[in-house]
């Protein structure tokens, strides 16, 4: 063969990004700087293409190279696929050269079967290691048969809720070693029913088809909405990454989770991230577990704690910026898993860029290019100090007509901001209302507030209230829904349901709305698109690309639930 389909992570670097994806590079680079990585090896990009070019098949000379370098990875490990005495158990994921959080397909603990499960426990007779060893099994059933064979989460999480029905238990770490065992064999017999034959028990037919369900995920609905909107090209393709499993969920003495060097709310150079014992990677942000913060961890694993602490300094001196981390401790010892520069509010975005020129660690031409343009108009607006603003004891209240903060002398008329002006004043226009008559005081005021009754509602028996401007800002220049909630929130809080609607597109919308106070938020016209572009389908993508995007901002924010989402999350305080 001409051309090398496969690496090792020990044969890539940084700048092979284009045909290792983003994940791949990062693990061979983490693995040349000598960090603890399982070692594995990264199927291209320039592979994934030629599956396409090949009729959505991987051709036999591609497969034979993933077979000989599962060879190599199995040397490295000192285990094999199928073995009953030291069995070797994979993840393979998904790596496209651009972040794409939760668009494309992962396989965990692949490599089990009922052989290899039977030889594990009869090795080990710790009660506990048995129920993780199942757990594992009824984890990867569900995870193969749901992305590689396509059969839909629902059959299973049915026969979960159903055991948990019949046990009388409410969470799934509640169940048994027995009870996970007969999961496995419900599972199983589950897979035959929707595929009409045995679940396979090859491990590396296993591989074969997780690889062709990850070169798949490329192409599948939900990725190519988000490559839509992001700007990626199709032509890209994704890279596979195939890896040793390191086990958190193996007992107490293990755990996993994420982390940033910064904080990516403020910026603020401090380890930021959440970390959860016995536990798997999705664990941490399924929202079944409330998670540690970072810093516990040192009380648990403070081996493992000071290790990782080495790895942040190391990572942020090499590539020079804030990093998002993935990590698991297996037995005390940690693996890293992944290595990205994180996302990062404006704010956080500028603080870090210029404190990494002060630090020596970037010079301004490359400060300058980290700050996203459309950022900017954030940052360019004067801001309060939030520790005096907090201090600060408060005259009035009223609705903001936009960001910033502006500092003058009190009026009631666009007269008197206007004559006031003309003497060199500085003014702050408060009316009931504005209107178009008031354009003149607007023009050479400081700030506008306006004041509303969102109170009407309540007096009048309301149980909730919706804020919308129903297309306003548009079509008379009304305020954002944003602009408005927190002080229609502090004025019925509590006391009524608020919902909110207006420009909700994403999960980020949804976590900025429910910090800034909403119960719950309104989304109506991508509802209508997805159904009319594809049908039931469209919805449920449209809802798991939702999800996604709220999970992923919650975790940067370090919000472990819902009710952790406030206003402090947005401003500090």
């Amino acid at each position: 063969m001409s051309k090398k389909y496969v690496y090792l992570f020990s044969e890539g670097n940084a700048t092979m990004r284009e045909l290792l994806g983003g994940k791949g590079a990062n693990l061979a680079e983490m693995t040349n700087i000598g960090l603890p990585v399982p070692q594995g090896f990264t199927i291209t990009t320039e592979a994934c293409t030629q599956y396409y070019e090949d009729g959505r098949k991987i051709n036999d000379e591609i497969m034979a190279e993933i077979m000989e370098y599962v060879a190599k990875m199995e040397e490295m490990n000192g285990k094999k696929f199928g073995d009953l005495k030291n069995p070797l158990l994979v993840s393979v994921r998904s790596g496209a050269r651009a972040s794409m959080p939760g668009m494309m397909d992962t396989i965990l603990n692949l490599g089990l079967n009922d052989d290899v499960v039977a030889a594990m426990i009869a090795g080990n007779p710790d009660p506990n290691f048995e129920r993780f060893v199942y757990d594992s099994y009824r984890r990867f059933i569900q995870m193969f048969s749901d992305v590689v064979m396509e059969v839909g989460k629902k059959y299973f999480e049915q026969l979960i809720d159903a055991m948990k029905a019949k046990r009388g238990v409410k969470l799934d770490i509640e169940l048994t070693a027995a009870d996970l065992k007969e999961l496995a064999e419900q599972f199983k017999a589950e897979y035959k029913q929707q595929i009409g034959e045995d679940f396979p028990s090859d491990p590396k037919t296993q591989l074969y088809e997780a690889i062709r369900a990850v070169f798949r995920s490329w192409d599948n609905p939900r990725a190519n909405v988000y490559r839509r909107d992001n700007d990626i090209p199709y032509s890209w393709g994704t890279a596979v990454n195939v890896m040793p499993m390191v086990f958190g969920n193996l007992n107490d003495n293990s755990g996993t989770g994420v982390a940033f060097t910064r904080d990516p709310a403020t910026g603020e150079k401090k380890l930021m991230g959440e970390f959860l014992t016995n536990a798997q990677g999705e664990d941490v942000v399924a929202g079944v577990r409330t998670p540690m913060p970072i810093s516990q961890m040192e009380e648990k694993f403070p081996q493992a704690y000071a290790d990782f602490v080495k790895v942040c300094d190391l990572l942020e001196d090499h590539y020079r910026d804030m990093q998002d981390m993935e990590f698991t401790v297996e037995n005390g010892k940690l693996y890293m898993l992944q290595c990205r520069s994180g996302k990062r509010t404006a704010q956080a975005a500028l603080k870090i860029a210029c404190d990494l020129v002060d630090e020596g660690m970037i010079d301004e031409k490359k400060a300058v290019s980290m700050i996203d343009p459309r950022n900017l108009d954030t940052l360019l607006h004067p801001q309060f100090d939030a520790a005096v603003l907090k201090k600060a004891p408060a005259i009035a209240k009223a609705l903001p007509a936009s960001p910033g903060a502006a500092c003058g002398k009190i009026v009631f008329s666009a007269e008197d901001a206007k004559e006031w002006k003309e003497r060199g004043e500085k003014v702050v226009l408060v009316r009931l209302e504005t209107s178009p008559e008031d354009i003149d005081g607007m023009a050479v005021s400081e700030g506008i507030m306006t004041a509303r009754g969102a109170e009407k509602a309540l007096e009048a028996g309301a149980s909730g209230i919706v804020v919308s401007n129903h297309g306003g800002r548009v079509l008379d220049h009304c305020p954002a829904t944003a602009e408005v909630l927190p002080e229609i929130v502090d004025a019925v809080g509590g006391k009524l349901t608020i919902f909110v609607d207006g420009a909700i597109r994403s999960g980020m919308d949804m976590f900025k709305a429910l910090a800034l106070g909403a119960d719950a938020v309104l989304i109506g016209r991508p509802f209508v698109t997805t159904v009319y572009g594809g049908g039931e389908e469209g919805v449920q993508l449209y809802v798991q690309k939702l999800k996604a995007e709220l999970a992923d901002t919650m975790r940067m924010c370090g919000a472990h639930s819902l009710a952790d989402i406030d206003r402090s999350v947005l401003y500090g305080f």
